[in-house]
């Protein structure tokens, strides 16, 4: 057999983006977890927005990196190389190249922070920059708070006519995440037309002086599979409601909305160091399942 070359090309087949999902599904068997995200899985027939490497013998793809945003400070890598192909050290060199390819500011995210994603930032003197911890609770034990909902807001499910409300909030209340805070009115109409998306678990809350003004929203998801997961997807509060307890209400109202739907456990996504959020969980009932961990160059050697 041939080494292994690493191709760098803009778009892909649907063929290649076969392999590609196969082997990320391959990778999250042997680890147990996804090596990446939904979002660049989703994009892979997308013709613009990625830079896709493919580590390949011939026709046979033994790994893959997708780089996001290259060139730009919120440039992003993950990657991954098939169980049969490890300790061959070519993990590093596909991330090196990422890296290489995303430029100085790139992240490359190692989802559940596995010894072999260490070690790979280890020979690359990569640093941890950011960490996601995802955190899980069962829904039936220890049983959910009762919900109350002071009189003045009003909370409701998503209808038609919410999205500018949604994407102002969205917008205010995520600025500083470089994912989340960019969401478009084009990207509010491509995740409804997810074929997880139910308008029933989008939980709005209003301000009852002023009907029209969106204060918070929590977007509840479920993940299909044996068991199904719930997951509070994203909560987000208007900056000038803060104070008033809507991440918490809001969070509650959509966790017993997923119990009601007969799941048996939710996760969530908070950041490591946003110590409010976590706080506002903790006492939800929720712990620390994992942690995904964004390594770079400090801004001593970039």
């Amino acid at each position: 057999m041939s080494a292994p070359v690493i191709y760098t090309i803009d778009s892909v087949s649907p063929v290649v983006a076969s392999k590609i999902t196969a082997g990320v599904a391959a990778a999250e068997a042997a680890d147990g977890v996804a090596p990446v995200g939904d979002g660049p899985l989703r994009g892979l027939l997308e013709q613009a927005g990625a830079q896709h490497l493919l580590l390949a013998t011939g026709p046979e793809l033994l790994g893959y990196a997708n780089v996001q945003h290259a060139g730009l400070a919120n440039a992003t890598a993950e990657a991954y190389v098939l169980p049969a192909e490890r300790g061959k050290g070519l993990g590093t060199k596909l991330v090196e190249m990422a890296l290489r390819e995303g430029g100085p500011h790139t992240r490359a995210w190692a989802h559940g922070n596995l010894p072999a994603a260490q070690a790979v930032a280890a020979r690359l003197g990569l640093t941890p920059l950011r960490e996601l911890l995802q955190l899980r609770r069962e829904l039936t034990t220890p049983e959910l708070p009762e919900l109350t909902i002071p009189d003045s807001v009003v909370v409701r499910t998503y209808q038609d006519g919410d999205d500018a409300e949604l994407l102002r909030v969205n917008a205010a209340a995520f600025e500083w995440h470089p994912e989340q805070g960019a969401m478009s009115a084009q990207d509010l109409i491509d995740q409804r037309a997810e074929a997880w998306f139910d308008p029933a678990g989008l939980f709005l809350a209003f301000d009852a002086a002023e009907p029209e003004r969106l204060l918070g929203f929590h977007w509840t998801k479920v993940h299909a599979g044996e068991p199904a997961l719930g997951e509070v997807y994203v909560v987000g509060i208007d900056p000038t409601a803060q104070g008033r307890g809507l991440g918490a209400t809001l969070t509650l109202a959509g966790l017993r909305h997923l119990r009601g739907l007969g799941l048996e456990t939710v996760l969530l996504y908070v950041e490591g160091d946003n110590g409010p959020a976590l706080r506002t969980y903790e006492r939800l009932g929720f712990s620390r399942y994992r942690a995904d961990v964004a390594y770079g160059l400090t801004s001593d050697n970039a």
